[in-house]
C-alpha cells in the first residue's frame, strides 16, 4: 500500500545536485562574458531562484531584456548538455520502491525534458512516467497547476493521491493552488531564508533523502 500513488518530483536540487555544480557555474561564466557588473554569490543565486523565481532573477535582478534572457537560455542549454549533475544518494532507491509497489514517478521541472531524461539515464534512475519541463509554454510551467492537472487526468488521481517534492517556492505554490500535498526537499542547501519558509509553510520538510524515504515507505 502506497501513501501516495504518484510522486511528482522536481529535478534540480531535488533529484540531482545541479545548481551548485552546473547552473551556477554556467551563470557565473555567462555573466563574466556579457554582464561583468553582475556578481551574485551561490547563496544569492539560490535565494533569487527561490523567490521571485528564475525569470525575475534575470530580468529584474540582472537587468536583462527578454532577448538577452533568451540568449542566456541558449548558452545555458549548451552548457548543460555537456555537464551531467549527480543524483542524490538514495533518490534512485525511492523511485525504484515507488514503482515496485505499483506507483508512478512524474517530473515537473524548470529544466528541459531532454536534459532531465539524460540525467536520469546517466545516473541509472528509473525512467519517469511523465515529464513536464521548461519546453512547456510559460503559462503551463510551474507555478501553474497545469502539469498536476494533466497527471491527475491521465490516471484519474485525486489531489490527495499525489505528493509534490520540490526545493523551491514555485513548486510549493503549484501544489498549494492545486490542493496537492507538498514535501520540501531541504537537502540541497543550508540557506536559512529558504529553510524557514519551507518549515513554516509546507507541513512536510525533509532535510535528508533518507528522511523522505522513511516517511513514504516506513511510517
Amino acid at each position: 500500500m502506497l501513501k501516495y500513488p504518484c510522486l511528482v518530483l522536481d529535478h534540480d536540487d531535488t533529484t540531482v545536485n545541479s545548481t551548485a555544480t552546473v547552473h551556477y557555474p554556467c551563470f557565473v561564466e555567462y555573466m563574466e562574458k556579457y554582464f561583468p557588473n553582475v556578481h551574485l554569490t551561490l547563496e544569492e543565486y539560490f535565494n533569487y531562484n527561490f523567490d521571485p523565481g528564475v525569470i525575475d532573477l534575470f530580468t529584474k535582478i540582472c537587468g536583462m531584456t527578454w532577448d538577452q534572457m533568451m540568449d542566456e537560455e541558449r548558452y545555458w542549454k549548451a552548457y548543460a548538455s555537456t555537464h551531467v549533475p549527480k543524483a542524490y544518494p538514495g533518490i534512485r532507491e525511492i523511485m525504484e520502491e515507488q514503482k515496485k509497489r505499483g506507483g508512478k514517478v512524474c517530473v515537473v521541472s524548470h529544466s528541459f525534458r531532454e536534459n532531465i531524461l539524460r540525467d536520469y539515464r546517466e545516473n541509472g534512475l528509473p525512467e519517469p512516467d511523465l515529464v513536464y519541463g521548461w519546453e512547456c509554454p510559460p503559462e503551463q510551467r510551474k507555478p501553474a497547476v497545469w502539469p498536476l492537472e494533466q497527471i491527475m487526468a491521465k490516471w484519474g488521481y485525486k489531489p490527495e493521491e499525489l505528493l509534490v517534492v520540490d526545493d523551491l517556492k514555485p513548486g510549493y505554490d503549484m501544489a498549494k493552488a492545486a490542493g496537492v500535498p507538498f514535501a520540501a526537499a531541504g537537502w540541497a542547501n543550508d540557506i536559512e531564508k529558504i529553510e524557514q519558509f519551507m518549515r513554516k509553510n509546507c507541513g512536510l520538510y525533509f532535510k535528508t533523502v533518507e528522511g523522505l524515504r522513511k516517511y513514504l515507505f516506513e511510517d
